[in-house]
């Protein structure tokens, strides 16, 4: 589905590096885990993905378009079939919970008959149909960032990125989330996760992979480190 090439990307004029030579495969209907701390280079990588930016120098393959090759026509296209989850949730203040939903559904050119018949079937996934009504400042912060992962799920994306999406939350409602995204990933939805709490990561028992200083310096799918 996705795969990294002997990726490197740097920034300042070459001072900051953020990945360096990394090679990744991402096969579609896994549930990965990018982990690493702060400046490690995982919001880079996922950025790379969402087109967002451009290697310096190696491949990125997705869905084996290259993306150094499409378009500005082609892009929103391929945008299209990726969700993404931030930190930062970012819902709409003067909406209700299904409002943000069908927003994004809306910005896509969705129809109001589609919309109608699959906001309350998007809200039921993630566990907040009965807060359909509610204002985001009604809701707690981890039924905020559900909203903002069925705002994700809107269009129905392939891959779901999530970029530290239990960072501003407690341990339940962090796990709560995790245990979310891996439902999401058994209906077949890739899921990418990054984050730097490597203690929940060793919950789920998926794939990890471990970024330091923009190196992959483990693979836990290849089962040992990287030099």
């Amino acid at each position: 589905m996705i795969e990294f090439k002997n990726v490197s990307k740097s920034y300042k004029a070459g001072l900051v590096v953020a990945l360096k030579n990394v090679d990744l495969e991402i096969l579609q209907g896994e549930f990965i885990s990018i982990v690493g701390k702060s400046g490690a280079g995982k919001t880079t990588l996922l950025r790379m993905i969402t087109l967002e930016e451009k290697p310096d120098s190696g491949t990125i393959l997705i869905e084996k378009q290259d993306i150094g090759r499409i378009t500005s026509k082609d892009a929103p296209l391929l945008r299209r079939k990726i969700g993404f989850v931030h930190q930062d949730i970012k819902l709409l203040p003067q909406r209700t919970a299904a409002e943000n939903v069908a927003f994004a559904m809306e910005v896509n050119g969705v129809s109001n008959r589609q919309i109608f018949k699959d906001v309350p079937k998007i809200l039921d996934l993630v566990g907040l149909r009965e807060k359909s009504s509610a204002f985001p400042t009604e809701l707690s912060g981890g039924e905020r960032q559900r909203v903002a992962i069925a705002r994700a799920l809107a269009h129905k994306p392939v891959l779901l990125i999530a970029d530290e999406p239990t960072g501003n939350l407690d341990d339940e409602n962090a796990w709560d989330i995790l245990q979310l995204l891996l439902k999401i990933n058994e209906f077949g939805t890739t899921v990418l996760l990054a984050t730097h709490a490597s203690q929940l990561v060793d919950r789920i028992k998926k794939r990890v992979v471990t970024l330091d200083s923009g190196k992959v310096t483990f693979d836990q799918k290849r089962g040992h480190y990287k030099i």
